[in-house]
């Protein structure tokens, strides 16, 4: 079922003529759960990955224990089929199975340095993706895996692996893909999700609009005191739209603006934003029209089962010279 974002509430640039100087589009992935193939696009799926090519790991020293990957998605299975079958969820039997899998883990056998095979997080292909910026030439396929425990750069930091390839190269697929044991979390799981790629108008963020617009558009907004959740604002309603996406701009709501240079001195674009969410309080009006009969009881609003940080969102940022350079992160 494809997904649809209504129209805005409003037309702001028909108040505000020169917000069309800081509009751009973006391309809500809108993933679902579903059972992508490998040669589909797709979030937490499979990847069209070469036989002959090594899979990533990460071989930075941290602590690999927490929870069993294999537990996570037992756990999952049991939630999932518990509520399908009864609105009171779980039976006693199940009750007591999910217990037993809570509770950290280790494995005494890995140290802190054992290569842990990352996890796939998202597989784009460029047919499958309009905006999906540019990768190196001939490249029309990203994928993205990231190590599942958040203990890098010396402190709580993300790995992430970006791998841009031609899909036409890859005819010998690897068959048995490597995973860990264990993970920091089941935050770093991510659902087979399969996508329905919708392009959408956004405009920069609040605080990144010179300061007289920003002025009057907090005077068009009104008294804070006497915003109701029937209010229109700009930030949550008319800007950045909420949940996984390419391209775009990203919201900033904590640290506001912030520049991201490459280490060539050239600038960066947003790639890719995981988010946490599909919508939350503040982003309501973005609910897809397919969703909002459900928005209140289904799991829409948290489809891939991934979180980012405290429940935020990750964007991260390529090189806008040379896609091969380092990434960049940013996590709100």
């Amino acid at each position: 079922m494809p997904r649809t974002t209504p129209p805005r509430p409003v037309d702001i640039e028909a108040i505000f003529p020169d917000l069309s100087a800081y509009r751009g589009t973006a391309t809500r992935l809108h993933p679902r759960p579903g059972t992508p193939g490998e040669t589909e696009s797709s979030v937490g799926g499979p990847l069209l990955w070469p036989a002959d090519e090594p899979w990533p790991v990460c071989t930075e020293p941290h602590a690999r224990g927490a929870e069993r990957l294999d537990d996570v998605r037992l756990r999952r299975r049991i939630l999932d089929e518990a509520w399908r079958r009864s609105l009171f969820g779980p039976n006693e039997e199940e009750r007591q199975l999910l217990a037993s899998l809570e509770g950290a883990h280790s494995e005494p056998s890995l140290k802190d340095t054992e290569p842990v095979p990352l996890l796939p997080l998202a597989q784009l292909h460029r047919r499958d993706v309009p905006g999906l910026a540019s990768g190196p030439e001939g490249c029309d396929l990203l994928q993205v895996l990231w190590c599942p425990f958040d203990a890098h750069g010396g402190g709580y930091e993300l790995s992430l692996h970006l791998r841009w390839r031609r899909s036409s190269e890859v005819t010998d697929v690897l068959a048995d893909r490597p995973e860990p044991l264990l993970v920091g979390s089941d935050a770093f799981v991510a659902e087979p999700c399969v996508l329905h790629p919708e392009r959408v108008v956004e405009h920069v963020f609040l605080e990144a609009l010179p300061e007289e617009l920003q002025e009057r558009l907090y005077e068009w907004e009104g008294d804070e005191d006497e915003q109701d959740e029937d209010s229109i604002l700009y930030q949550s309603d008319l800007s950045i739209a909420p949940g996984w996406k390419v391209g775009g701009f990203p919201g900033r709501p904590s640290t506001g603006p912030v520049e991201m240079t490459c280490e060539c001195g050239e600038g960066m674009e947003l790639l890719l934003s995981v988010d946490s969410r599909e919508w939350d309080d503040g982003t309501r009006s973005w609910i897809p029209l397919e969703d909002l009969p459900t928005s209140e009881v289904s799991g829409a609003n948290i489809p891939t089962r991934v979180k980012v940080g405290r429940g935020g969102v990750l964007h991260v940022f390529i090189c806008t010279a040379d896609p091969t350079h380092a990434h960049r992160l940013n996590l709100q």
